[in-house]
């Protein structure tokens, strides 16, 4: 049995890349407080009970690795919190900014009967409301094809398949922009005084920021 607390850094380990395909590597003690947002010596009293139960292993220099069943719970963990998020757009209409935070409640039910019926309703869905993959019940991600627009050529169309940042901020400022995940465009030109881009969707011409380029997924 985990924890809440124990679960989200085990969730934080495996966004900063610990044993993560295509990752950055083990995550040192400062850069967890600063995904969870605590004080660096708190993170150190849970890591140890982490160890204890065999889900971290701690490198020289600090650096902190999931172990592979600390992958694999992580994983479960990820996958509850993207069907949840699913469930609660398509079925109860909550709009894509909202969805997270009711999301980070529902993901410690620790009902496995109940995560694979969830699936099941939802017909297998492969990625959630912002795009992000859903793993199986095995603990596998669905493969991703899909690069930043700050990182597309001029001329490549595509569609927005998924955010790097789920802010309700960032999110909310897409909506007003018109920009949500199926939306077809094409870069027509990337700006060199400032990084901005030039998209067209539907006959219609849109300047966005670097930032915000930076922060869609197409494929």
């Amino acid at each position: 049995m985990f924890t809440a607390t124990e679960e989200n850094y085990l969730k934080a380990l495996f966004r900063l890349g610990a044993l993560s395909e295509g990752g950055k590597g083990p995550a040192g003690t400062n850069e967890l407080a600063l995904e969870l947002d605590i004080r660096p010596a708190t993170v150190n009293g849970m890591l140890k009970k982490l160890r204890e139960k065999g889900l971290v292993e701690q490198r020289r220099y600090g650096k902190i690795l999931l172990t592979e069943a600390g992958r694999l719970h992580a994983v479960e963990v990820i996958r509850k919190h993207r069907l949840w998020e699913t469930f609660l757009y398509e079925k109860l209409h909550f709009t894509w900014d909202e969805v997270h935070d009711v999301a980070e409640q529902l993901e410690h039910i620790r009902s496995v009967h109940l995560t694979d019926r969830l699936e099941e309703f939802l017909g297998y869905p492969s990625v959630d409301p912002h795009g992000d993959p859903i793993p199986d019940k095995e603990g596998r991600m669905p493969p991703e094809v899909r690069r930043t627009l700050a990182e597309s050529e001029e001329g490549h169309a595509g569609r927005i398949v998924g955010v790097c940042d789920n802010s309700a901020e960032f999110l909310q400022y897409l909506d007003r922009l018109g920009l949500s995940l199926g939306l077809r465009l094409t870069i027509t030109r990337h700006i060199p005084f400032d990084g901005s881009v030039e998209l067209e969707s539907a006959g219609i011409r849109m300047i966005i920021t670097r930032k915000v380029a930076e922060n869609l997924l197409v494929d």
